[in-house]
């Protein structure tokens, strides 16, 4: 890619309105692609356990084609629809969009609540079932698993803490591939202190968070390269993605039509 070298710039955290999202699919592969500077991206819905609350307001109500959650019914759907904007997204951007899904588990006690990301994904993931379970059916499915936002705690009622991994990583550390050390616009640098592998994505759901950071790794431009390369965690990097239009952050953002 101009500009990074042998470095491919990687964005492997990203939600769509098949999930909470506010963009469809092929807007967020235009919105990456028209930069012109991305190589990889993941497109990596939640999955909600079946008695969070939103799980249960999308099995009732389906608003504009929104979706709270991956259902078991609907993930053929899901990835049918990554596997032809992917292949429509390789053409025009030379962009690789690559599936995955959020395992997301949100409980009344928030020190057992974790998010997984399974990227390269095939087969459907419960989300009702232990975070050792959920991490050994990513590796059966030779996938590769990311911590998603392993340090973040709060004290707002409306916001999630996600710590159990990082709580539990004695036990678990083995299980998972790849942790996140920045998450948006947040650095979490216990994880790179510890010396795990690390990366860096944006938790995209609008278009704002575009200019957040990302991750800069030296693999080839395919699945089993980029695979390798992050189980390795040899040559990564992370990066703060502003753009050419960050100077211009006070301009609403929008995706050109693009047929």
């Amino acid at each position: 890619m101009p500009g990074y070298g042998p470095f491919l710039l990687c964005d492997f955290h990203i939600h769509t309105r098949w999930s909470d999202g506010q963009l469809t699919l092929r807007d967020v592969c235009d919105l990456y692609g028209q930069t012109g500077h991305f190589d990889v991206i993941a497109i990596t819905d939640h999955i909600l356990m079946e008695r969070d609350l939103l799980a249960q307001a999308g099995r009732l109500l389906t608003l504009g084609g929104r979706h709270f959650s991956l259902t078991a019914a609907a993930f053929p759907e899901y990835l049918a629809e990554i596997e032809a904007e992917a292949a429509r997204a390789m053409e025009r951007y030379g962009l690789l969009v690559l599936p995955g899904a959020e395992i997301t588990q949100n409980h009344l006690r928030s020190k057992k609540n974790s998010h997984i990301i399974a990227l390269g994904v095939r087969e459907y993931i419960s989300a009702d079932q232990s975070a050792d379970a959920i991490l050994r059916e990513i590796r059966r499915q030779e996938a590769v698993s990311i911590a998603c936002h392993p340090h973040h705690r709060t004290r707002m009622r409306l916001e999630i803490s996600t710590c159990y991994l990082w709580e539990h990583r004695k036990e678990l550390a083995e299980l998972v591939d790849v942790w996140e050390a920045a998450n948006r616009d947040d650095l979490f640098s216990v994880t790179s202190l510890k010396h795990y592998p690390y990366i860096a994505n944006s938790d995209f759901h609008k278009p704002r968070h575009l200019y957040s950071w990302k991750t800069l790794l030296r693999a080839g431009k395919t699945w089993t390269s980029i695979r390798d390369a992050l189980r390795s965690n040899v040559d990564v990097g992370l990066m703060l993605y502003r753009g050419a239009a960050w100077n211009a952050a006070a301009a609403p953002l929008t995706v050109e039509a693009a047929s």
